[in-house]
């Protein structure tokens, strides 16, 4: 199981407007991924942090981007939000934990 995750800072409340427009539509995500977050630091609401959780290993994860039609062209639409992005990368779960 993998996930991938970016920090952006957004520009100066753009927080809302970047996350409606760059995550997938509930009808057009690709395989493998099972969940996707987005979510606000507290203490600066520019900064937003997305991160999903992709069943399946790194060739598979490339393979569902590549057959995601759409993906480029949503961050396409989201660059001019964006002041900068920090850590962005592919990470192996290492503890899958529900926490009733």
């Amino acid at each position: 199981m993998l996930c991938a995750l970016t920090v952006r800072k957004v520009k100066p409340g753009k927080a809302e407007e970047f996350i409606k427009n760059f995550r997938p539509p509930d009808d057009e995500v690709p395989g493998g991924w099972k969940r996707f977050y987005a979510i606000r630091n507290l203490a600066d609401p520019d900064e937003v942090i997305t991160f999903g959780i992709f069943d399946g290993d790194l060739d598979q994860l490339n393979a569902s981007q590549a057959a995601d039609d759409r993906y480029e062209e949503r961050i396409k639409e989201v660059e001019s939000l964006i002041e900068s992005t920090g850590t962005s990368g592919v990470f192996e779960v290492l503890v899958d934990k529900a926490i009733d």
